[in-house]
């Protein structure tokens, strides 16, 4: 794969060489002499059809996540958040020790507590990561899905954009079930404070205890505005917004 630097932008195949647009810039590669038929077929290309099938086992359980957080995640995520999931629910799935090659899968890996800690922490926005917006610690029960951030002081504990005057908080209880492809979210009260140095509790409790069985997955996410003349209005389309996972049980 090599960068395309022409002033004409190509894209599609010519002769040998693909020509194509991606968030990196214009790219072109050669185009492959193997046919699917051979790839899905041939003994030779036993490792190869493996490892397809383990990738799209985690490109499925990474879309079911973000599925499970869209409400959440609409607003604060990078463009590059489905690809960094996926990598991530791959490299998750490789510590299923049960399963044949080939079939390994992010349903059993999870419930391993390696599994879990590579999960938890898991930023949406890479460019607003929860530990450089947030400074102050808080506490997540796991029991109630209530996050508590005590004696929180807005202009003290947060990292906040330029322009920035309000910030909300509101937390996301997912229970995701892998297996089954199914998850129930619940979201908490959001919580919205004016930026300066006024000191208080944060609390986030949920609605309700999410139904079914599966993996219980807590995030926090928090977004900036900007208020003017009573009225609210956002920053920067979300870009300095941030979501991320705070507990996986």
């Amino acid at each position: 794969m090599a960068k395309l630097k022409s002033v004409i932008n190509i894209e599609g195949t010519l002769n040998n060489l693909t020509f194509y647009k991606t968030q990196d810039g214009n790219l072109v590669k050669t185009k492959s002499g193997v046919s699917g038929n051979r790839i899905a077929n041939d003994p030779a290309f036993a490792r190869t059809r493996e490892n397809g099938s383990e990738f799209g086992s985690a490109a499925k359980s990474g879309k079911l996540l973000r599925s499970a957080l869209r409400n959440v995640m609409a607003n604060a995520s990078d463009n590059r958040v489905t690809s960094r999931l996926t990598q991530l629910m791959h490299e998750i799935l490789l510590l299923d020790t049960t399963s044949e090659r080939g079939s390994r899968n992010v349903a059993t890996a999870i419930a391993n507590a390696a599994a879990k800690a590579m999960l938890d922490n898991f930023n949406f926005n890479i460019h607003a990561a929860l530990g450089t917006i947030l400074s102050k610690p808080f506490t997540v029960d796991i029991a109630t899905g209530i996050i508590t951030i005590n004696n929180f002081v807005p202009k003290k504990d947060l990292a906040f954009p330029v322009g920035a005057t309000d910030v909300a908080f509101t937390s996301a209880w997912s229970k995701v079930n892998f297996a089954g492809e199914i998850y129930d979210t619940v979201l908490s009260n959001t919580t919205s404070l004016p930026i300066n140095n006024s000191s208080g509790t944060v609390t986030l409790t949920p609605t309700s205890i999410p139904k079914g069985v599966g993996t219980n997955i807590f995030a926090m996410q928090i977004v900036f505005s900007q208020t003017v003349n009573a009225q609210t209005y956002p920053l920067s389309n979300g870009a300095f917004n941030c979501l991320c996972i705070v507990n996986v049980s």
